[in-house]
């Protein structure tokens, strides 16, 4: 036992100072204060237990735990009393062997009593009537409660421990003085509550001030590669190391919105800024190397420090020196004072915590990068991140931005994971349900063709020479019925005329004669050549009335200009003239005979005409031509159908396209007709 009764006794500030020095973890702190404990209390053994906070199931509180037993063994600490194993099997409830620890039970009653009132408490081993009989007896048993947090605290926080001891019999007043310094001893779980505590406040506010530092100047960069490359440039001159290099992750769904998990697909790194570096080439072997060290980072979502620090000891870190250095060893083989270091740089949203981006920092000069560095750093950009994510989304083009403003609001009715093929199901069901159940009119579609109802063709009556045109006579104008078109020149017809008259006269008077001197038949035959003459003339003069073309309807020249062939020949059935009555229009649509069994007479429709789609003409099926024609490899029946109004530039010839109104189907049947008839046919025997 250690004498304490003078404060100012060297024993005494050894003990303040060893539970006042800092301590990196509270495991290493309850190590310390479980050895000072069991010295200050002459105790033979002292056992750490450790207290779960209770549940639902043991309101009371599960069992305590053995975690460590005092004294430590000689294979655990060396010569100069520090510890040769890291604290994860220093402090482990599986190395304790309850078999080793004398009067365990007892120890482990006296923690679980200790922990339920939270308050030190002495058990005798022997009976209450020898509790404090110092001349014997097999001793006592103390259990001193170790609070976690601060003094302040409303609630009572769960316990850091209990530290069980066995003692020798002692009297009452020298177990008060034991209780009482244990209890002095145990209020340093506060003093190391409040020292981490300032730490964490300092980690923050140093993070905070960079972060603040880096944030004033980043985002005055207009565009997100200024950003990047001002951020790496600033973060290098405030941690004074050699390089500093950060990239942004790539692939699987997007630059900002890389999904984590198995179904993630590919992540890759690309480096968007280097300090001191305006331009930066990706085929450099240093670029390259730098990315690899990048997406070692990223493949294991943590920090990555090479060289790696130790597992246990002053300066070690269980977490850092696991990590796989393999590509930051190539990337620091050159220099062996260099040290790298990369960063995740993460962002939390509805999606959860997610990398977007890595950075890596080189140092081989004071910039050296210890693990306060790296918590320092680490804080800074865990700030810092989100920002460069909201300046990456707005750098990015209108539709990804779009695509994913309508995920975030898609993700308020589906869910934030998978929202994408979420949305794509539902929308994959709603289009089913809708084709198989909403009906609407089959319209059949077919070429079609406007011409006039009624229409002639004026052709040459006779061979003969043009005379002169009617008054007005061209394409485009509206002529009357009766109007003169065309006049042909009769004056060898006249004269022809003119001849076969006297011929007539003078075969007629010839045969006369013949009569009267009994010639009968030169008589017979004189008659006939006056008949002959005759006939001829008839046909002249017929000729001579034709010659006056004119026209047969009301309508319009559609084709025939004549003006330069004034005077020339023509032949008997040459065209001269197209005339159309252009007021009653007809539509001649040509329906594929796959679609003739849904169209008859007083079938209604639309046409819609090339020269202007968006109008549409509805018209009524007159009647069906029963033989088809060969067109462009397919069969095609000649549909007429009759216009419920014609518009005034409506012109023979207009090509557009018919839909005729058909029977009430599902869209799914309008779909798969053509597929389903097809296979029907293919599949016929």
């Amino acid at each position: 036992m250690i004498e304490l009764s003078n404060l100012k006794t060297p024993a005494w500030q050894r003990i303040v100072a060893e539970l006042s020095a800092p301590a990196a973890d509270d495991r290493l702190f309850l190590v310390r204060l479980t050895s000072v404990l069991g010295q200050v209390s002459g105790a033979r053994q002292a056992v750490l237990f450790q207290v779960p906070p209770p549940t639902n199931e043991s309101p009371a509180g599960p069992e305590p735990r053995a975690a460590l037993v005092w004294p430590l063994p000689p294979d655990v600490v060396d010569a100069e009393g520090r510890t040769r194993l890291p604290l994860d099997e220093l402090v482990n409830p599986a190395r304790v062997d309850e078999r080793a620890v004398e009067r365990f039970a007892e120890l482990k009653a006296a923690a679980r009593s200790a922990a339920s009132t939270r308050q030190c408490s002495v058990f005798s081993l022997d009976g209450d009537d020898q509790m404090y009989d110092p001349s014997g007896g097999r001793g006592h048993v103390m259990a001193v409660p170790l609070a976690s947090g601060t003094p302040g605290d409303p609630a009572p926080q769960p316990l850091m421990g209990v530290v069980a001891m066995l003692v020798d019999g002692r009297s009452r007043q020298a177990l008060q003085t034991t209780l009482a310094m244990a209890e002095v001893l145990s209020g340093y779980v506060f003093s190391h509550a409040a020292q981490r505590a300032l730490r964490q406040v300092r980690a923050s506010s140093a993070a905070l001030d960079l972060a603040a530092r880096l944030l004033s100047t980043i985002n005055q960069a207009p565009t997100f590669k200024g950003c990047c490359l001002q951020f790496a440039n600033d973060l290098c001159r405030h941690l004074s190391v050699d390089r500093v290099a950060m990239g942004w992750v790539h692939g699987a769904g997007g630059n900002v919105d890389v999904q984590r998990g198995a179904g993630a697909g590919r992540r890759e790194v690309r480096m968007v800024a280097m300090s001191d570096t305006e331009n930066l080439d990706r085929r450099m072997a240093l670029v390259q190397k730098i990315e690899r060290a990048m997406e070692e980072c990223l493949d294991q979502e943590q920090t990555v420090l090479f060289p790696p620090p130790a597992a246990s000891g002053q300066g070690g870190d269980v977490v850092l020196s696991q990590a796989v250095t393999m590509a930051h060893r190539e990337l620091g083989a050159a220099d062996a004072k260099l040290r790298v270091a990369s960063f995740p740089l993460r962002m939390g949203d509805s999606k959860g915590d997610r990398v977007v981006g890595v950075l890596t920092v080189e140092s081989s000069g004071d910039g050296a990068i210890d693990l306060a560095g790296v918590e320092l750093i680490q804080a800074t950009l865990d700030l810092v991140a989100p920002v460069l994510a909201v300046r990456h989304s707005d750098a990015r083009p209108i539709p990804l931005r779009t695509w994913d403003a309508s995920l975030k609001a898609a993700a308020w009715a589906v869910g934030p994971r998978h929202t994408a093929w979420k949305v794509a199901g539902v929308a994959l069901m709603a289009a089913t349900c809708f084709l198989f159940l909403f009906s609407t009119t089959y319209r059949i579609g077919a070429p079609a063709e406007l011409q006039p109802r009624e229409r002639r063709t004026i052709s040459t009556p006779f061979d003969g020479r043009i005379a002169m045109l009617g008054d007005g006579v061209e394409p485009g104008k509206t002529v009357e019925a009766g109007h003169l078109l065309v006049e042909f020149d009769t004056t060898e017809m006249r004269l022809g005329a003119l001849e076969s008259q006297s011929q007539v006269l003078q075969y007629e008077k010839e045969a006369d004669e013949l009569l009267r001197m009994g010639k009968i038949g030169e008589a017979q035959q004189a008659k006939a050549k006056a008949e002959q003459a005759g006939a001829k003339s008839r046909l002249l003069a017929h000729q001579i009335e034709r010659s006056r073309v004119t026209a047969p309807i009301a309508g319009v020249i559609t084709s025939g200009d004549l003006k330069d062939k004034i005077g020339a020949s023509v032949k008997l059935g040459d065209k001269l003239f197209d005339l159309a009555d252009l007021s009653d229009m007809l539509v001649v649509a040509k329906v594929d005979d796959r679609d003739i069994t849904m169209i008859a007479p007083g079938q209604t429709g639309e046409v819609s005409p090339k020269s202007d789609p968006s109008l549409a003409v509805s018209f009524t099926v007159e009647r069906i031509v029963p033989l088809a024609q060969a067109e462009e490899g397919r069969n095609a029946f000649e549909v007429h159908c009759r216009l419920q109004r014609t518009p005034s530039w409506f012109r023979p010839g207009m090509e557009g396209q018919a839909k005729f109104d058909g029977p009430t189907r599902t869209l799914a049947w309008i779909a798969s007709r053509r597929v389903l008839d097809t296979l029907r046919v293919w599949l016929w025997w």
